[in-house]
């Protein structure tokens, strides 16, 4: 399935000049994506270091991805609408801001000790990460020819997993290694809060200086035709983005797709401390961590080409099939097997977000943006699953708790066989 062909207004009559417009604006956008991918995968770095000084069970340490991601769900139909009023660039540039204002308030939420300050400090910086997310994700489907949208975001996709793949081990190094080897109640309150201080403060210095040259930039303007009196016969009886089908079961696919890889990634670093996995410290598990991101990245890159040579919805099945295999094997297993299958699992989930997402948003058109907003709020299974997967943990341990994984990989399987497939009489809306 194609994504939508929109409108596009360009400065420049020729195709050369279009086409060398849609390269500066990609690769633009693509540190984004590396960014966001870096910030993102921190969380699982946080997760075991504020777990050691608050002193958390896994459910009460997932509430940082409670409030990361429930921050998807709250923000994303607002961020849908203000991108569809101020458009795509000035839409990442504020997301940027928003995103740089909530890495600063990691400073004082760490000299007070207060946990909740830490989750409050998350939200905002998932707030501004949520609206550059519902902008460029769509700017990137449709920057470019339809049929290769779903290796053209798996590109951008790819250097998210680089970033993914950094984090854990710029994280680890800054910040776990602090850590003591057994936390406890009297020596969490030596724990050095500067770890956490000093990256963040240089992330939001990163996050102003790239809006600030982004915003020099000169991107193309993507437009979608103004609704006109003959719209309603080219939608499904003049509804809404949500009456498509294949959008609706794209939204649960993202759902359980973020759900499943946040879960696992979320809890890999106890995973491996386990003594019938590795007994890995934290600081040894943050570092294996990065693999889990660099798995993503290999499969991203190679799904550039994949994508244009397989039918990706055939190919979004294949690899749920192969995560459900992965998982299995490293409940069934202990010592390096359980760990490296674990870690497999991030090249199974490397194409599984770009390819949802291109599927689910082909022919709505102008109702992209509205489409975007309702994908970008599923990405709330990143707060819902793992928390659901750490109630599991805390009272059936972590192996039991990996069955949550496999249902929500199964049914993207199930999206990529049949949930995809576009209702007879939905057609694309100019």
């Amino acid at each position: 399935m194609a994504a939508p062909a929109p409108t596009i207004t360009r400065t420049s009559s020729t195709a050369a000049a279009s086409t060398q417009r849609y390269t500066s604006a990609l690769a633009a956008v693509t540190t984004l994506f590396f960014l966001w991918g870096f910030i993102t995968c921190l969380n699982d770095i946080l997760i075991p270091y504020l777990k050691a000084i608050f002193q958390l069970s896994f459910a009460q340490a997932n509430l940082i991805n409670l409030c990361f991601f429930g921050a998807y769900f709250l923000m994303s139909i607002p961020a849908g609408k203000l991108v569809a009023r101020l458009g795509y660039k000035k839409g990442m540039l504020l997301g940027f801001v928003v995103a740089a204002v909530g890495a600063f308030l990691f400073y004082p939420a760490a000299a007070q000790r207060a946990y909740g300050l830490f989750l409050g400090a998350l939200f905002v910086l998932a707030s501004g990460i949520t609206l550059l997310q519902v902008a460029a994700n769509p700017y990137v489907a449709i920057l470019g020819p339809p049929e290769s949208a779903s290796s053209r975001l798996s590109l951008t996709q790819a250097f998210n997993s680089l970033g993914v793949t950094l984090a854990p081990v710029i994280g680890s190094y800054l910040i776990l290694k602090h850590l003591p080897t057994q936390a406890t109640p009297v020596n969490a309150a030596s724990i050095d809060v500067s770890a956490v201080q000093i990256p963040y403060l240089v992330i939001g210095l990163l996050l102003l200086a790239i809006s600030f040259l982004l915003s020099k930039i000169k991107l193309p303007v993507i437009e979608h035709a103004t609704a006109s009196a003959g719209d309603a016969e080219n939608t499904i009886d003049g509804k809404r983005a949500w009456n498509y089908t294949h959008l609706v079961f794209g939204v649960i696919g993202i759902f359980a797709y973020v759900g499943a890889e946040v879960a696992i990634g979320s809890h890999l670093v106890n995973y491996f401390a386990l003594p019938d996995v590795m007994g890995f410290t934290e600081e040894q598990g943050g570092q294996k961590l990065a693999f889990y991101g660099f798995f993503a990245m290999i499969g991203r890159f190679a799904g550039v080409y994949i994508l244009n040579k397989f039918s990706p919805a055939k190919v979004l099945a294949f690899t749920a099939v192969g995560a459900v295999a992965l998982v299995l094997i490293s409940i069934n297993t202990t010592g390096a097997i359980a760990m490296w299958s674990l870690l497999a699992v991030g090249l199974m989930n490397s194409i599984m977000y770009p390819t949802i997402f291109t599927l689910a948003v082909a022919g709505l058109g102008r109702h992209t943006e509205e489409g975007s907003g309702l994908l970008c709020t599923a990405i709330v299974g990143g707060a819902l699953v793992p928390m659901l997967f750490g109630a599991i943990a805390d009272q059936g341990g972590l192996r039991l708790a990996l069955l949550l994984p496999i249902v929500c990989y199964a049914y993207i399987m199930w999206y990529g066989l049949r949930g995809s497939r576009r209702a007879s009489g939905e057609t694309v809306v100019a």
